[in-house]
């Protein structure tokens, strides 16, 4: 069976973040949408992240190969009577990921000393 792969518009350029450890969140409704922290970068293109009160100071680096990001779409190509005939799969190249973002070294904190309350 072949399937189709297309490419619509224009494509994403993406990254993959590489975190050593683990992420502990506390129990949200929907986790699909959760923020884990902020990533800038410094003028000399050096990534940093901010997760809560911590600070990851990473590198970039190229993939070796390439990975594409597909999205598959599913049509139904005739309909008689409520009852489908055949259905056409395809995917969509959805993005391009070239390189990932890696943070080796472990979290340094943000704040050091904070003051009691009264």
């Amino acid at each position: 069976m072949i399937v189709p792969i297309k490419r619509d518009g224009v494509i994403e350029d993406w990254a993959i973040i590489d975190l050593q450890g683990d992420l502990n969140f506390e129990k949200v409704e929907n986790p699909n949408n959760q923020l884990i922290g902020d990533l800038h970068f410094t003028k000399t293109g050096i990534p940093i992240l901010i997760i809560g009160i911590h600070v990851l100071h990473g590198k970039q680096v190229m993939l070796e190969k390439p990975l594409v990001v597909l999205e598959k779409h599913k049509k139904n190509t005739d309909e008689i009577m409520g009852q489908e005939i055949e259905t056409k799969t395809e995917y969509v190249v959805k993005a391009i990921v070239k390189k990932k973002l890696l943070f080796r070294t472990r979290p340094k904190s943000i704040v050091t000393n904070v003051p009691k309350p009264c």
